[in-house]
Order: structure tokens, then C-alpha cells, then sequence
């Protein structure tokens, strides 16, 4: 018998209809703003839950009687051309059509009030003073607004503030991707500010939605059991939480695979760890919303910019207060582990690199056949496939990588798009990235063998011998013996010629065999 719930991946999550975790488990704080009569922001990547904890609150709050609650979305205003004028209309029209979600009637606010010359503050203002119950409004998609209308916004939401809770709402919570101090780049820099250090300074907290733990995972699994018999085993869930880092869409989304997609709802079928593998190339491969519009941030200079460090391993000049890092850690895309900044979870390590290399994989031919590099024994020969590289780079680096958007990232990528073309025929890849390490380090498998390589670029005449150090130890770490170093010059090939740079040398140091690729 079909189970009646299921994984969501798809809008907020509904308790009849799919498995969920109480996404009011952890958020004490918010009751505690909300009596306190407090302003505040949620902010969290798209997919980890925002709508589903905004439904599940003003629910809570409207049930209990204390107070009267609605979830609005402004994103009907969030467009450049708007006026604002238009927009106070759109907003006001957006609140009103959401209340029939969220309260009875008679707790409306009245439509005759948004005509054109209505502001948000008035219309707030006469709502607030009609009602004899205090208001929390929960104001989702702040970030989808520019320029004038953000700016506009807030500041009716600040003016109105000293009137709360008679005449205004009580409690406001502003709502989006990103923290309230990244309102300040949706606002055009020659305009004036909004008067103050903060974009939003009447705001008490700023909440940042986490990803899930293993014991959460295992939570939302064990609903899945509990209505089909099924089991996720500890195994299969610590490895599903390797892959996705508790994100909570992926968490939804490899499950989903695995049930519906793999094993086509048949439940007295057992899930293992190779069906979470399975599950993770096929969201890969057919890179469905969430990871598309993960993928297209990959665009913006100050993602670009951390991302390409994670990829070379190069340093950067940061600290706590770093905009552009905590934005994109805001985004979803990177976090911090000890003193490691690396992608959030497997997934994204894996995905991030093949979208970026892609038209390079396409435009590899004969180069990249799987074919011309397996031996008789069906084994990977790494030293036949690696010089075919050496000459494919020779030939077509430097007219690729001047076209290629990462540039500082291209020869990586560039041998990453070669060794996929080959891998995508029995293999996978693993890679080890992370910002200041100095180096990408691969693992790969292929029909039982397993070959490590760390890419490094060469910057300097100690590059070298401290790529030896760094892949010797690598090493170390896996139990192995053996490896490859590949250089990459970073100088052009008029102060450097090919003819010097290329070359394969076969070292022994601390113990291992590497052999160097140098081009």
C-alpha cells in the first residue's frame, strides 16, 4: 500500500502530506522576541525551510489565541522598474489576500484602505488600532525588493515601530536569503542611505536557519519507516548526511530518489548505501531546481571569487566581517569547518566543479574516450591518461582558459573535465578542497584501484617540493603509498615555452612514489 506521505521537495511542507521535522523545535527565541514585542530577520538559503517555519508559526500563534498572525510574501513588488506608489499597492494586496490563509474574517484588515494613496505604514497603522489583539506579521521575500521600494519599506516598518503594539504591528519579522546587512547591496550606491549604520536597526535578532543534524535525518527518516516499514539503516543515513551536510532539500530529495525514483515505491525492497551513491549522481546529472538555482549564483563576482579559492586552494584576505565570504555562507553554498572554508556538503563539491567545466567536458573528443586509456584487464591506465592530457593542455589551454569565466580556477577544472569524460564510463572522483590549503587533492576509483592526484599551480620555485610534502602526507592519510603531483605554470608560454615546462618525473620522497606532471 502507498504510504499517504511522502518527501517534499517541492514548496513548504504540509504535516498531512509529507514527513517533516517540527521546524519550531529549536526556536524558543522566536517566542521569546514575539512576547518581548520584538522586530527580527530570518534568513537561510532557498530549500532549508523559511515558508514551512512561517506556516507552522503564525498557525501556532493563531491557534493559541494570543495574537493574530499572517505570512506575506512582497515578491509581487520585487521588480527594478516599480514605482513606489505601485508597489505599497502590490504589498498591501499581498497581505490582504494571505489573511484568508492565516485568520477569520472578522480579523481582516479592510480592502477599502489600499487604493493608491494608502501606504503600507497607514494601512498597518489602522489595521493594528482596530484589532484588539496585538499583531505578528511575517513578512517573507524582503530581499526580492530594490532600490527606492526596499528602501521605502523599511522605513515605514521603522517609523511605524514606536507605535507598536496599539497602533501598529506588535512583532515583524523580515524574512529572506539574506541577513539584514546585505539589504544595503539591493539599494543603488549613489542613492543616501536609509539614516543609520543598519539598513534595519530596530531589529532585536537575526536568525539564521541551520541544516540538519544526523539525529534529525534519522527523525524525518524514521516517520518514512514508521508508515511503510522501510528502513534507512544508521549507515545509509550517516552517509546520506556526508553527502547532503543535513540540507534540508537534498536531505528530502536523496530520500525521494531512493524510494520513488530507485526503487519505485516498493517497500519491502531494502535501501543501502549504494542506492544513496545512485541517488546522488542522478540529482547531479539532471540538476533539478534547488541545484540550478544554487548553480546560478556561481555568476556573481563575489561568489566567483570564493569559490575559485576553494577550487585552487589559494588564500584569502578575510576576516569574520568579510561581506563577500559571509554572504556566500549565507547562501548555502560554503561553511566554515575548524579552520577550513569548503563546500557545504559533497554534494555541492561535486556538482559546483562539473557545471563549471561543462562545455569544456563537451568540447573534449577523442581525448576523453574511455577506451583508449583501459588495459586488457579492464584497469585504468592513469599514466597513459594523464600524458594524453599533457598533450591535449599543450595544445588548447591557453585558448580555453582566455575564454573560460574561473579563470584563476581553469587548469584544475580543465583536468577535472578531462578525467570526468573518462571516470563517467565505471569511476567516480572525490575531491578535497578547501581555502589556503594550497592544493586540490583528488581521490579516484576505478575498477578497484584507486589513484590519488593533487593539482597545484605553480607559483614560485618552492612549489614543487612543497607540493611533494603536501601530496606525501595526503598520502599518509589514506594508508598509501603512491601518487601523482600535478603543476600547473601559471606563466604565459611566451616567458616560459613549452618545449621546458612539460615534463614526467618519477620521484621517490618520504617514502612514496609520486610521479610529477609538469605543464
Amino acid at each position: 500500500m502507498k504510504s499517504k506521505r511522502y518527501f517534499n521537495t517541492t514548496g513548504f511542507c504540509m504535516p498531512e502530506r509529507h514527513y517533516m521535522v517540527d521546524p519550531l523545535r529549536n526556536q524558543k527565541i522566536i517566542f521569546d522576541l514575539i512576547e518581548k514585542t520584538q522586530y527580527f530577520t530570518i534568513h537561510a538559503p532557498r530549500q532549508t525551510g523559511k515558508t514551512t517555519l512561517l506556516h507552522e508559526l503564525a498557525h501556532r500563534l493563531n491557534k493559541e489565541g494570543n495574537y493574530i498572525s499572517v505570512v506575506f510574501s512582497v515578491e509581487s513588488a520585487g521588480y527594478r522598474s516599480i514605482t513606489e506608489e505601485t508597489a505599497n499597492l502590490k504589498i498591501i494586496n499581498s497581505l490582504y489576500e494571505s489573511c484568508e490563509l492565516f485568520i477569520s474574517k472578522e480579523l481582516w484588515p479592510k480592502k477599502s484602505l489600499a487604493d493608491e494613496k494608502c501606504s503600507l505604514q497607514t494601512y498597518l497603522n489602522n489595521w493594528a488600532g482596530s484589532q484588539k489583539k496585538p499583531i505578528v506579521l511575517l513578512l517573507d521575500e524582503i530581499d526580492s525588493l530594490y532600490d527606492d521600494v526596499l528602501v521605502s519599506v523599511l522605513r515605514q516598518l521603522r517609523n511605524g515601530f514606536q507605535g507598536r503594539p496599539k497602533h501598529f504591528p506588535s512583532t515583524i519579522a523580515l524574512v529572506g536569503l539574506r541577513d539584514v546587512r546585505e539589504y544595503k547591496t539591493k539599494v543603488r550606491p549613489s542613492e543616501v542611505s536609509l539614516g543609520s549604520g543598519s539598513p534595519f536597526n530596530i531589529k532585536a535578532e537575526s536568525i539564521l536557519l541551520g541544516t540538519w543534524t544526523k539525529e534529525e535525518i534519522a527523525e524525518l527518516y524514521s516517520q518514512h519507516t514508521k508508515d511503510t516499514g522501510q528502513i534507512f539503516s544508521k549507515k545509509v543515513i550517516d552517509r546520506i548526511y556526508e553527502l547532503t551536510g543535513g540540507q534540508p532539500w537534498l536531505v528530502n530529495a536523496v530520500a525521494n530518489e531512493i524510494v520513488e525514483k530507485i526503487l519505485k515505491s516498493d517497500y519491502t525492497k531494502k535501501i543501502t548505501l549504494a542506492h544513496a551513491e545512485e541517488a546522488k549522481e542522478n540529482l547531479i546529472a539532471r540538476r533539478d531546481t534547488h541545484l540550478d538555482s544554487l548553480l546560478d549564483k556561481l555568476k556573481e563576482p563575489r561568489v566567483k571569487n570564493i569559490v575559485s579559492a576553494i577550487i585552487n586552494g589559494d588564500s584569502l584576505v578575510y576576516d569574520n566581517f568579510n561581506d563577500d565570504l559571509r554572504y556566500v555562507i549565507d547562501l548555502g553554498i560554503i561553511r566554515k569547518e575548524k579552520y577550513d572554508i569548503i563546500f557545504s556538503n559533497e554534494i555541492y563539491r561535486e556538482i559546483i566543479p562539473r557545471v563549471l567545466n561543462f562545455s569544456m567536458q563537451e568540447n573534449i573528443r577523442e581525448e576523453g574516450m574511455t577506451s583508449c586509456y583501459i588495459k586488457p584487464d579492464a584497469k585504468l591506465d592513469m599514466d597513459k591518461l594523464l600524458k594524453a592530457f599533457q598533450k591535449f593542455y599543450r595544445r588548447n589551454s591557453e585558448h580555453w582558459l582566455e575564454r573560460f569565466d574561473y579563470k584563476e580556477a581553469g587548469h584544475g577544472l580543465l583536468l577535472m573535465a578531462f578525467l570526468q569524460r573518462v571516470i563517467n564510463g565505471g569511476g567516480r572522483i572525490d575531491r578535497e578542497m578547501a581555502v589556503g590549503r594550497g592544493r586540490t587533492d583528488l581521490t579516484i576509483e576505478f575498477a578497484g584501484d584507486t589513484f590519488v592526484l593533487e593539482l597545484k599551480l605553480k607559483r614560485d620555485s618552492d612549489s614543487k617540493e612543497d607540493g611533494l610534502d603536501q601530496i606525501s602526507r595526503y598520502l599518509d592519510t589514506l594508508g598509501m603509498t603512491k601518487g601523482y603531483l600535478i603543476l600547473f605554470e601559471i606563466k604565459p608560454s611566451s616567458i616560459i615555452p613549452w618545449e621546458t615546462r612539460v615534463k614526467w618525473e618519477n620521484v621517490s620522497h618520504q617514502n612514496k612514489k609520486i610521479t610529477v606532471v609538469e605543464m
